[in-house]
């Protein structure tokens, strides 16, 4: 549960990027953090109740999308959202593969 409340925050804090950066609203660097900071808060909440695979799977794909959206959309030179989308990014896919290993390898999270 707590990798879940973790990815939640770091959806939330993706989502509100554009506006402690201070980026404009038709960026692509705020669409995407609008989009995928909003899905991955969506999926964390969903996750906190029971862990299932393919929410995990499903955050451990947008915390990598997160990751290399700045040069797939374009907004590698924006320094201040690379740094953002990147460590948020992986930040994500870091505890979401976590709590993969814990539903498939870890036996502590069989016996529970």
């Amino acid at each position: 549960m707590v990798p879940n409340a973790l990815n939640m925050l770091l959806g939330v804090a993706l989502l509100l990027a554009p506006w402690y950066l201070n980026l404009g609203y038709e960026t692509a660097a705020a669409r995407n953090a609008f989009v995928t900071g909003g899905a991955i808060t969506v999926v964390a909440l969903l996750a906190l109740g029971v862990t299932c695979a393919w929410e995990e799977y499903l955050n451990v794909a947008l915390g990598f999308w997160a990751a290399m959206a700045p040069w797939v959309l374009g907004f590698a030179e924006a320094t201040a959202p690379v740094w953002v989308h990147g460590l948020t990014g992986l930040a994500v896919a870091a505890l979401a593969a976590y709590a993969l290993w814990r539903l498939f390898v870890s036996p502590q999270a069989r016996s529970v």
